[in-house]
């Protein structure tokens, strides 16, 4: 039985060889890379390595703020400070993250439509969710579409952005179930017509008192309401009565139109014929007043020389009387007849200073 004397292969696979040594392993690959750089030195390849990730840490140092926002700066993660707008400056390599947050800009939800173009993904509703927004059961358990507008601003940035979980979503869920409490707390007359502007006020005082309640850091500028219909199988008919309470409205302004052209003037009209008939009574009763003093003046008179004053009235009632006769006949008192004196030819008498 042969046996084997070679001896035992050690970890570098030659016998009793020994180790490389790490200089010559060093030179070795130095060498190698110099053949590959060009130039033949390591530096025309690390130097624009090392101006880009200087430019690359420089341009991340440095970010801007619009006009209508502020940044809210992370240090790590924690909250550090706001930013003005402006430019601004930053620890680089992803020590500070700067977030910007619109707080001078309107933002807006809507609810039951959408418009084409919106650019924030909360403002129209998600996952075909319109219609199920939309569909709302009144007081009077009648079902209505309803479709409505929140106009809101970020009041607190850091309350937006850290205290509430996506709040922009946190609103719309708060906004429909304000709406919905609002609405059915009326009939769906009220709904479609009268109520709109009452619903409108109540639903903007809840909504803003929930904002401040879940610490959401929004402020709620306007709730308005767009179009309220009656679901499709149904909405013919109300369409119907909604059209014969406008004609009723109508007819009732008319009738109000006319009766404020027609009363007031018969008001006037009263107010003047009673003033028109005190008048001609303080007119009778002054003058019956002055006949009367007149008359016990004149008796006072008669009683003292009654030949005089009755010669007197005479005369004066002859000066009133005979300027308004036309034709005037004097004949002595012992005429017997005055048929030879009148003109019995039909012809009027001439007046002074007539042609013949």
């Amino acid at each position: 039985m042969s046996q084997n004397n070679d001896p035992p292969s050690g970890p570098w696979g030659g016998g009793n060889k020994s180790p490389p040594d790490l200089n010559d392993v060093f030179n070795d690959n130095f060498h190698r890379l110099r053949k590959i750089f060009p130039g033949g030195s390591p530096a025309g390849f690390f130097i624009p390595i090392a101006i880009f990730l200087f430019a690359s840490t420089l341009w991340s140092a440095f970010y801007t703020v619009p006009s209508d926002s502020v940044a809210v700066i992370q240090r790590f993660g924690k909250y550090v400070k706001d930013v003005p707008p402006g430019l601004h400056l930053k620890l680089p390599l992803g020590i500070d993250s700067a977030k910007i947050v619109p707080v001078k800009r309107q933002l807006k939800q809507e609810f039951g439509f959408a418009t084409p173009g919106a650019n924030d993904p909360y403002q129209s509703p998600r996952n075909n969710q319109g219609l199920r927004e939309t569909q709302m059961v009144t007081g009077d358990l009648n079902a209505a579409l309803v479709e409505w507008v929140v106009q809101y601003r970020i009041s607190d940035p850091v309350k937006f952005l850290f205290e509430v979980r996506e709040p922009s979503e946190t609103l719309r869920y708060v906004s429909e179930s304000v709406m919905r409490e609002v609405v059915g707390d009326r009939t769906v007359d009220e709904v479609i017509t009268i109520g709109r502007q009452e619903i409108e006020s109540e639903a903007l005082t809840k909504m803003q008192a929930l904002s401040t309640k879940y610490a959401m850091g929004i402020s709620i500028d306007q709730v308005q309401l767009k179009n309220i219909n009656p679901p499709k199988p149904v909405q013919e008919s109300f369409n119907e009565v909604n059209q014969a309470q406008q004609e009723k409205e109508k007819l009732i302004n008319e009738a109000r139109r006319d009766y404020n052209k027609v009363i007031p003037l018969a008001l006037g009209e009263k107010d003047q014929r009673i003033r028109e008939a005190d008048g001609y009574r303080l007119k009778r009763i002054n003058e019956a007043e002055g006949d009367a003093a007149r008359f016990n003046a004149l008796y006072a008179e008669y009683i003292k020389a009654p030949e005089v004053t009755k010669r007197r009235i005479y005369i004066e009632t002859l000066q009133s009387v005979l300027p308004n006769i036309r034709s005037k006949i004097i004949i002595d008192e012992r005429t017997n007849s005055v048929l030879p004196l009148l003109n019995l030819d039909g012809k009027p008498a001439k007046e002074p200073g007539e042609k013949p």
